[in-house]
């Protein structure tokens, strides 16, 4: 029999048939999209973020159509600096794509898709639930505590000095890294964990905004308005008539 080279077998492997792969993988979310942003794979567990039950369900569609509005012009900024520069994104940590307010974290990575010819056509990405970051001995361990205070207790005044002495580093270090790890500066973090953290209770309770803002340690109503409709698209009013139950309106 002649031989044949990894590459020449590989092209002759249909794409298809490698995704489904990764439904094998239950803690791995795995998608393809175009140069449009628009879904053209999703495994299971990419189905489970998006909230559909089939991949079917997700075909044609952008993260727009399943994610908080701010995660998903996130997710399309990433796709898009990827399929630009043809540069993967590779083990990034940041939170994870579902419920707002969830503490979990997922390490995800990107990779430029490109045709026979050599043209980026999409992009491919995955990503795998991080279960216990304190745990992990890798860069981002470190930052352990200061992620899970702030989750904890979203309405806690932390300054840049005392979250760099949780981890034991000197300011400057610790902003730098974690901008690094998070993509973002340790505020930016913290203000999309307490918009998030303001998404649950205005759909469960029946708190009002006024009430939330201070509860929360946005300084006041105007403020926590002006910093959640920068994450969610929306005045905190307009989520709550949108997501929570029909019945009395609440302000």
């Amino acid at each position: 029999m002649a031989s044949i080279s990894p590459q020449v077998f590989l092209r002759r492997v249909r794409g298809a048939e490698l995704a489904r792969l990764f439904d094998l993988l239950p803690d791995m979310s795995f998608f393809i999209k175009d140069r449009q942003g628009r879904f053209m794979a999703v495994n299971r567990r990419g189905c489970d973020y998006c909230g559909v039950k089939h991949e079917k369900d997700a075909i044609g569609k952008t993260d727009l159509d399943f994610f908080p509005h701010s995660r998903a012009i996130e997710y399309q900024e990433d796709d898009e600096i990827v399929m630009r520069t043809g540069k993967p994104i590779v083990n990034r940590l940041e939170s994870a794509p579902e419920a707002e307010g969830s503490p979990r974290l997922v390490m995800s990575s990107k990779i430029p898709l490109r045709d026979a010819e050599g043209h980026i056509i999409g992009v491919a990405g995955f990503s795998r639930q991080v279960e216990q970051v304190r745990s992990r001995s890798s860069g981002e361990a470190r930052f352990a505590k200061v992620i899970e205070q702030m989750h904890k207790h979203p309405e806690a005044a932390l300054s840049s000095a005392e979250m760099a002495r949780m981890c034991g580093l000197s300011q400057s270090q610790f902003d730098r890294s974690f901008r690094r790890v998070f993509g973002s500066s340790a505020r930016q973090y913290l203000l999309r964990v307490r918009v998030e953290a303001a998404c649950r209770r205005l759909a469960e309770t029946e708190e009002t905004v006024a009430a939330l803002a201070v509860e929360l340690g946005f300084f006041d109503h105007a403020h926590f308005t002006r910093c959640f409709r920068s994450v969610m698209g929306m005045t905190p009013a307009q989520y709550r008539e949108e997501r929570a139950p029909k019945g009395p309106k609440r302000r």
